[in-house]
């Protein structure tokens, strides 16, 4: 069994606050965007972003709504107030809709 004295407390505690200054702190990104589903609308309807950000939609609407973008990213169907996230990990035009109201669109324009 190892004791545990001051020295070794002081280093410990240097390594914990050396960590804690040079690794970044795992939060949510600046960049990180939302959508809002609104009276049959996406708000924004048109995003532009860089490779990496993640957009969160979230349904404001009454009735359920999906998000698809063929062959890239489909969401399950959206109550009230749930929400879906996707991380853009690739540049291009995403174009998506509501599979259950066709009228609604949006796109994502990733850089």
């Amino acid at each position: 069994m190892k004791t545990f004295n001051r020295r070794d407390f002081g280093f410990d505690l240097g390594l914990a606050l050396a960590a804690a200054i040079l690794l970044p702190a795992t939060k949510a990104r600046a960049d990180d965007l939302d959508v809002h589903i609104d009276n049959f609308v996406f708000q924004p309807a048109e995003l532009k972003i860089k490779v990496g950000t993640t957009v969160t939609w979230t349904n404001r609407d009454d009735i359920p709504h999906t998000i698809v973008s063929a062959g890239k990213f489909r969401s399950k169907t959206l109550d009230t107030d749930d929400k879906f996230s996707f991380t853009f990990t690739n540049a291009g035009d995403y174009k998506y809709f509501c599979s259950l109201h066709p009228h609604m669109t949006g796109m994502i324009k990733v850089e």
